[in-house]
């Protein structure tokens, strides 16, 4: 189905070129001075997709299938949003935050970010509903120039940071508090590489069997959330053991005053990790029918519900314990709780279970988000090894993500000590993907900006730009508090080496991806006389990507003049209309 351009946009942008082709897949291809937009379009969307033509070709059919449905979604977000945050933060943020009211106000705020940058990801999946991978498509469609620089730097740090051995970890330390026995590091690492390798065993068969354990699991979090919610009103209402449960409640912003710049910022830190998943869905954008529609409502009653929860879980920390017992405990938050409402040791080894199970399903959930992500940079075209990266072969799966992800978890959990090392490891991704996100809030107003230019018909929705500019000034904050001292001076972090060593780490890798990008695009050309040029590799079961290939200076007029800006080899000849004038052009 054909969605051409209105005729008054041949009007208003007389510089522009719209090219009318016969490729199947690609429509119309839309020249505004050194970018091409080609209208694709999925099976998963009557709404077409006008994207730059450097960027990964939609898959018109999925070849992981379309299995994500509006369950998947809220269960995917949530799952990955409720890993064992909730359970162990609220000490950390009460600490940072001085008072009980303002702990609670945090989370508020750390709502009004989640939500914000929510709408950023939902006005972009309305602009690309046929491309998965959420922040590697959108990044390389907001900044399509220079040629492949985004998708680069951005596909390497994801495939350097992509490994989840905190999660294992934590996974494998609950696994023992069940088992009431304590364990040595090495004992801690085995378990946690047998934890990691059963969650990508169960996933890398199949992918609609995978989504109903993600959703099974999810519905587990979502219960265990409830249970504590009404637990904690019944003991509100003064019908448990617990003595004079309000009295957190009265005087609530007492202690504000003693909270410390480092401390705030730590709080606010623990907070948005403990939202960090509300974007998780957007991975699978392409495996959803129909995904503008679907994701406007599910993907914000995922946020909703798990914010409410989060609200209603910390008043019931909070009433079951003092503020002391909470800031004094070296137990998380929920251990308190449960000891105090439900005495003796089948409460604690209740609780370690449901933390297991929640810490196992957000390895799930990240595991599916992730893939597809790490497989949509595969199909720009960056990394080496395309197959590798794209193909869905045998089992409709991801295999090359999965697999990529296991081997650097596995190496991550045992290579590193325990201590300084392990806590540092687990932080360096964090300054990286908050440049990204900011990048991201910015990348929406220039995309949005840049289609109205070429009049591309409304995409039907598009996020309040109050929103936008917030998320902006909440990632800058991000990027600029890290840098203040903690008040026990600067190797009072959570390391005994200086605090912010992790964000000139994490600065340091872009800076390295960066010049990986000039050697790569542009010095080696140089020094050995060929151009980049791209072209579309396409396997078996309907993926698609594109490959880099490297071309001669003296074959380059003839490869322009044989393919088209995406990288098809034109088939016949183009009928061009140049500023409202047609005329028959070779491509």
């Amino acid at each position: 189905m054909s969605h051409p351009l209105p005729p008054s946009a041949y009007e208003k942008h007389p510089a522009t070129t719209y090219t009318q082709t016969q490729d199947a897949a690609s429509e119309e291809i839309i020249t505004d001075g050194t970018l091409h937009f080609a209208v694709e379009h999925g099976g998963n969307s009557s709404t077409p997709t006008y994207q730059e033509t450097s960027g990964a070709p939609v898959e018109t059919r999925s070849p992981l299938g379309y299995s994500v449905g509006w369950v998947s979604i809220v269960f995917l977000n949530l799952s990955k949003m409720v890993g064992t945050g909730i359970f162990s933060t609220p000490s950390t943020i009460l600490a940072g935050a001085g008072s009980v009211g303002l702990a609670l106000f945090y989370w508020v705020i750390g709502f009004l970010i989640a939500a914000s940058s929510l709408s950023i990801y939902l006005e972009f999946a309305s602009y690309f509903p046929s491309r998965s991978g959420s922040s590697a498509a959108y990044l390389e469609q907001s900044y399509p120039r220079p040629r492949y620089f985004f998708p680069t730097v951005f596909a390497v740090q994801s495939v350097l940071l992509s490994f989840s051995s905190s999660n294992a970890i934590v996974l494998a330390r609950y696994l023992f508090r069940l088992g009431g026995s304590e364990a040595s590091d090495w004992e801690l690492k085995g378990v946690a590489v047998a934890g990691y390798t059963v969650a990508v065993l169960l996933l890398v068969f199949n992918t609609r069997w995978s989504l109903r354990l993600a959703n099974f699991i999810g519905v587990i979090k979502l219960l265990t959330l409830v249970f504590i919610s009404i637990t904690g009103l019944v003991v509100l209402g003064g019908h448990t053991r617990i003595e004079n449960p309000t009295a957190n409640f009265r005087n609530a912003f007492s202690g504000t005053s003693d909270a410390t710049a480092y401390g705030a910022t730590n709080a606010m830190v623990k907070i948005i990790f403990s939202y960090a998943g509300y974007d998780n869905a957007f991975n699978v954008v392409n495996e959803v029918k129909n995904p503008g529609k679907t994701l406007r409502w599910s993907a914000p009653l995922a946020l909703l519900v798990t914010a409410m929860l989060y609200m209603l879980v910390n008043i019931a920390y909070f009433a079951a314990a003092t503020k002391q017992e909470i800031l004094d405990s070296e137990v998380v938050a929920a251990g308190i709780f449960f000891e105090n409402v439900f005495h003796g040791s089948g409460a604690t080894r209740a609780l370690n279970f449901l933390i297991c199970t929640s810490a196992f399903g957000n390895l799930i959930a990240v595991l599916i988000g992730q893939s597809r992500l790490i497989r949509e940079c595969g199909r720009q075209g960056v990394l080496p090894f395309t197959s590798f990266w794209t193909s869905a072969k045998p089992f409709g799966t991801p295999l090359g993500p999965y697999f990529l992800k296991w081997a650097l978890t596995l190496l991550m959990i045992l290579a590193p000590p325990a201590g300084d090392a392990f806590n540092f490891v687990v932080d360096l991704g964090v300054y990286p993907e908050t440049i990204f996100n900011a990048a991201l809030a910015i990348g929406v107003l220039i995309t949005r900006m840049r289609r109205k230019r070429l009049g591309i018909p409304s995409s039907g929705y598009e996020a309040w730009t109050v929103a936008v500019l917030f998320s902006i000034c909440a990632n800058v904050y991000m990027l600029i508090m890290p840098w203040y001292p903690p008040s026990t001076g600067k190797f009072g972090g959570d390391v005994s080496f200086w605090y912010a060593t992790y964000c000139v780490v994490g600065i340091a890798i872009l800076v390295v991806c960066a010049i990986y990008y000039w050697v790569w695009i542009d010095f080696l050309p140089k020094f050995g006389k060929y151009q980049i040029r791209q072209t579309i590799l396409e396997l078996d079961g309907g993926a698609v990507s594109h490959k880099l290939v490297k071309v001669s200076n003296a074959d380059i007029d003839a490869w322009d003049a044989d393919h088209d800006s995406s990288g098809r080899e034109v088939r016949r000849r183009a009928v061009g209309y140049v500023d409202g004038d047609s005329s028959e052009s070779k491509r």
